[in-house]
């Protein structure tokens, strides 16, 4: 090249560099070889000194190392056309070495497709970036796909050109898609496994798979087989993997004949055990789920053939759909698994479509549940108490203490909502040791305050889990002492189902309770046994008529004079007059009306209890209710 006027450089200059920048890049990372043993360096005698024969190879041996080279390489020059290509890149793109000069090089091996690489590839022939590497799927001129890692390096800057370097990594992502495969399936069953299932429930929950188009809504069939463990432990687990794939077969089968008749076939997934989950991507209702798991439970419930082990089994199936737009996956799952539940609670073989109110329900309970304790601690629990009254005089001869928890979320609750809650958790033991406690303090405080007045005993509600999880006896004795209420001022309130049938530890308390003088109540009598030969063997001093007896003194209609329909009025006063042979008094409750009090009172009821007379109030509005009374007698 002449040294005044710069021409276009040589192909084979540019082939000897560019094999020289292979080289070195091949080489980068390692250390230069050193001298012989023995040698000893030479120093320069003013200048470099000249660069060894085998540092500069002949211009022809580096074309032949780069036509030879194994890796498929060219040179491109900076308008993007390759200037010479090696005999590895014409037989890996199917053009051939001479084909492939003056080709654009992007379209050779697709730079193009992306506006990211694009760009970037642009940059390195402008000579603003110095590496370029991406993965491409190309197209062989004779009909098979492969798979290329494209290298994009530059020369030196005199040059302008940069090496394209491509390696076949087809075998590589071959394998990687086998154990791909083999980490996302189900080895038993041959289904996607919970990890593809994720995947691609994440993917379909994704904006941009639902904006442009389809219906927006996603569902969920969410399964297990009726009684699996039973086959596995009585036939083997080898058996019971038989069945899940039979199982699979089944809902696969079932999955593409929805699928035949729709845009896109539901996947169906093992999610490990006996879970499988079909989920149905641009779903168009329920109706469309409903039909889905109906076609399973059929299927399913057809015998199987197991290498002559014939096996009926069921399944139960939780049914979730909904807008895909504002659900998560977790959102989607804890639905189906929450649905799932309520079909096997339902009586199992059977679906379930997801209820928003039933799963309010659930969450409010789950809610209660776990705040049980806490609140106790927190001193969100409060007592209002109801006035049990004389029938003969009008009097308050007690009250009764009724628990309400004031709930930071739920406002003021009853006992019926949470009282259930508690004695299946235990809380209900701590819960009616304050209310014991608490109630028969407020009881001592009124007797202090009237002194001569006759004293009102305090009626407290007792589990019968109170009377196995704690020592009742104890802690009744206890709190009396601690408040100086006197035994005959308390009365303890028990189910007639909690009470009939008492034996053992049970029937013990409560005969040491009622030794020590405090009065035992059956409540709600009436609804249970009602066997009242029973209660002679029991320390029970008091019967509570349920309130469906009272309510029952209705008139019968104007038409007949107003009077009352004699049956509720027979019944009710044979269970009194018995209760007082046996030595028991009774208190009816709901009493509401004059005229209820008038029948009850003719038929000898000692006491009663209602709206009539005061609906559950806080402890200062008893002190007026007795003060009322004391100002009428006097």
């Amino acid at each position: 090249m002449s040294g005044t006027s710069e021409g276009p450089t040589p192909a084979a200059d540019l082939v000897s560099r560019a094999v020289a920048e292979s080289h070195d890049i091949a080489s980068s990372g390692t250390s230069e070889p050193g001298p012989p043993p023995g040698a000893h360096p030479v120093p320069p005698a003013g200048g470099s000194p000249p660069p060894s024969p085998a540092a500069r190879p002949h211009h022809h041996t580096l074309g032949a190392a780069f036509t030879a080279a194994p890796l498929a390489m060219a040179v491109v020059g900076q308008e993007g056309l390759v200037v010479t290509a090696n005999e590895a890149m014409g037989s890996l793109l199917g053009t051939g070495a001479e084909g492939a000069v003056g080709k654009v090089a992007a379209d050779l091996v697709d730079l193009s497709s992306d506006t990211r690489t694009w760009h970037a590839y642009r940059e390195m022939l402008c000579g603003r970036q110095t590496r370029l590497r991406c993965t491409r799927r190309l197209k062989h001129p004779d009909g098979h796909s492969l798979w290329v890692q494209v290298t994009v390096t530059p020369l030196p800057e005199s040059e302008q050109a940069v090496l394209l370097s491509v390696a076949d990594i087809s075998a590589r992502r071959e394998l990687q898609a086998r154990l791909r495969h083999l980490q996302m399936h189900d080895p038993a069953t041959r289904l996607p496994n919970r990890t593809l299932f994720f995947e691609r429930l994440s993917a379909a929950l994704e904006a941009q798979s639902y904006e442009d188009g389809g219906t927006g809504r996603i569902g969920l069939c969410y399964l297990d087989l009726d009684g699996f463990k039973a086959v596995n432990d009585s036939l083997g687990h080898r058996v019971g993997d038989r069945l899940l794939s039979a199982v699979a077969e089944r809902l696969t089968r079932c999955a593409d004949e929805v699928g035949h008749a729709r845009a896109s076939t539901p996947l169906v997934a093992r999610l490990g055990g006996d879970e499988f989950a079909m989920l149905v991507e641009d779903s168009t209702g329920t109706d469309q789920l409903a039909e889905l798991a109906e076609s399973v439970l059929k299927a399913i419930q057809a015998p199987f053939d197991l290498s002559g082990q014939r096996l009926s089994v069921s399944a139960s199936i939780g049914v979730v759909e909904r807008h895909a737009a504002g659900t998560t996956a977790t959102g989607l799952m804890q639905a189906a698994d929450t649905t799932l539940y309520w079909a096997k609670a339902d009586g199992k073989a059977r679906w379930t479509l997801f209820d928003p109110e039933r799963n309010a329900h659930l969450m409010t309970r789950q809610a209660l549940v776990s705040g049980l304790r806490p609140a106790i601690e927190r001193g969100e629990f409060a007592l209002e108490y109801q006035p049990l009254v004389g029938m003969e005089d009008g009097r308050v001869r007690g009250v009764e203490a009724l628990v309400r928890w004031h709930h930071p979320q739920f406002g003021t609750l009853t006992p019926n909502r949470f009282i259930g809650l508690a004695e299946e958790d235990g809380s209900i033991v701590p819960l009616g040791r304050w209310a014991l406690r608490t109630a028969c303090r407020q009881a001592r405080r009124w007797q202090l305050e009237r002194p001569d007045e006759p004293p009102i005993f305090v009626s407290v509600n007792v589990a019968v889990r109170q009377v196995w999880d704690s020592d009742l006896v104890a802690d009744v004795a206890g709190t009396l002492t601690e408040t100086g209420l006197a035994p005959h001022l308390l009365q303890l309130e028990l189910t007639e189902s909690a009470v009939m049938g008492s034996a053992g530890r049970p029937l013990q308390a409560l005969q040491a309770l009622s030794d020590m003088g405090v009065h035992i109540a059956i409540d709600d009598f009436g609804t249970g046994y009602s066997n009242l030969a029973y209660l002679s063997r029991l320390p029970v001093s008091v019967l509570k008529l349920d309130g469906s007896f009272v309510r029952g003194f209705q008139y019968e209609g104007a038409g007949d004079g107003d009077r009352p329909n004699p049956a509720d009025e027979v019944i009710v006063e044979a269970m009194i007059q018995l209760a007082h042979r046996l030595g028991l008094t009774v208190t009816a409750e709901c009493v509401e009306t004059s005229a209820q009090a008038s029948r009850l009172r003719r038929i000898g009821c000692d006491t009663g209890q209602g709206w009539l007379y005061s609906r559950p109030v806080p402890a200062d509005r008893i002190s007026e209710l007795v003060e009322g009374d004391a100002c009428r007698r006097g």
